[in-house]
C-alpha cells in the first residue's frame, strides 16, 4: 500500500482547513497544483503571502483595506449620518455591488453564537458604539437572516436605541424569481410581516 509523500500530504491537510474545502477537494487542488508549471504555483503562494502582509483592518470601520482608513471611510461623498452594520467584510462587498447604499459601514467580524463560543465581547460592538456621535442618525442592521444574525441585531439594537440613534433592519422576504412553494416558513412569515401597499 502506497502512502502519500509528505509534501503532498501536508498541502492536502492545509487546504482542507479552508472553509468549504473538504478532503476530496483538497486532494483535487493539490494534484492540480502538481500538474501546473512551477511559476503558477509560486505565483499563488506569493499572492497569499502578499495578501497576509499587505491587508489590514480599517481603524474606523474594521473592513479590510491596504490603506488606513479605507477608501469608503476616506470618501468625501459618502453619507456620514448612516452606518450599515454587517457581520463580515464579504457583506460590505455584497452591499456595494448593489450601488444603492451611500453611507458608511461597520464590520462586527462575526455574530453572537453561544454554541460556537462567540459572545458579544468577541465582536467589534464597542468600536461601533464609539462611532455613534451626534453626526450619526441611523444604524442599519444588515446581519444574516439566521438565528445568530437575529440575536446579534437584537443585542446591537438594545445598545444603540437608548443613544437616540434610529435603528433599522434590512427587509426580509421572498427573493425575486423565487417560487412560493420552495420558500421556507420563516421566509414566508417575514415576507408577510414586511408587506407593503401595492
Amino acid at each position: 500500500m502506497q502512502t502519500t509523500v509528505e509534501p503532498v500530504a501536508r498541502l492536502i491537510e492545509e487546504l482542507a482547513r479552508l472553509p468549504g474545502i473538504g478532503p476530496k477537494t483538497a486532494q483535487r487542488l493539490t494534484f492540480h497544483l502538481l500538474r501546473v508549471p512551477a511559476e503558477h504555483a509560486r505565483a499563488l503562494a506569493e499572492a497569499i503571502v502578499h495578501m497576509k502582509e499587505a491587508v489590514i483592518f480599517c481603524s474606523v470601520c474594521l473592513n479590510i483595506t491596504d490603506r488606513d482608513p479605507c477608501t469608503i471611510c476616506r470618501s468625501e461623498t459618502r453619507d456620514r449620518s448612516t452606518i450599515c452594520v454587517v457581520e463580515e467584510p464579504l457583506d460590505v462587498l455584497a452591499i456595494e455591488r448593489t450601488r444603492e447604499y451611500k453611507g458608511l459601514y461597520h464590520v462586527l467580524h462575526g455574530a453572537i453564537d453561544p454554541v460556537g463560543g462567540v459572545g458579544p465581547d468577541d465582536l467589534k460592538i464597542r468600536e461601533l458604539l464609539r462611532r455613534l456621535d451626534g453626526a450619526v442618525t441611523e444604524v442599519i442592521l444588515a446581519t444574516n437572516p439566521n438565528v445568530e444574525g437575529e440575536a446579534t441585531s437584537m443585542y446591537v439594537a438594545r445598545l444603540v436605541q437608548p443613544l437616540g440613534v434610529k435603528v433599522s433592519r434590512l427587509a426580509r422576504g421572498l427573493p425575486i424569481g423565487g417560487d412560493l412553494e420552495y420558500a421556507d416558513e420563516v421566509t414566508l412569515a417575514r415576507a408577510l410581516e414586511g408587506r407593503r401597499p401595492f
